[in-house]
């Protein structure tokens, strides 16, 4: 599986971006697909995570109310819609795939998931 984020960019804080994550392949509903972050300094960090079906999803506590993770399994596509942003959720975002072979679920570690995208840089200014 490959995958290729985008949707990356500067915005002022309280504003908006939308990242989105192509996935190869045929199997995508095959793979739960997750966001993480790596901000200047600091280990990467667990975003938010959809099931393969979309039925489940997860997220961390400093995005949830803010973060919407969706996914379009006809597109092979999952989305991070990121609302009110902040200065301190700046940093590279990563999108992730975890082949699941039984069950529909997420997990939010980062050794779970078997396939990484490239980044795309998200920076809020203040």
């Amino acid at each position: 599986v490959q995958l290729q984020a985008s949707g990356g960019g500067l915005v002022q804080a309280g504003g908006s971006l939308r990242l989105s994550c192509a996935a190869s392949g045929r199997t995508f509903t095959s793979y739960s697909m997750g966001w993480f972050r790596r901000a200047p300094g600091k280990e990467r960090e667990f975003v938010s995570a959809i099931s393969g079906s979309g039925g489940s999803t997860s997220y961390a506590d400093s995005v949830k109310g803010r973060f919407t993770i969706s996914r379009d399994n006809a597109k092979n596509s999952v989305y991070l819609q990121m609302n009110s942003l902040k200065p301190e959720d700046t940093a590279v975002y990563y999108c992730a795939a975890e082949r699941i072979f039984y069950g529909d679920y997420v997990r939010g570690v980062s050794s779970a998931y078997d396939y990484w995208g490239q980044g795309t840089q998200v920076t809020v200014s203040s």
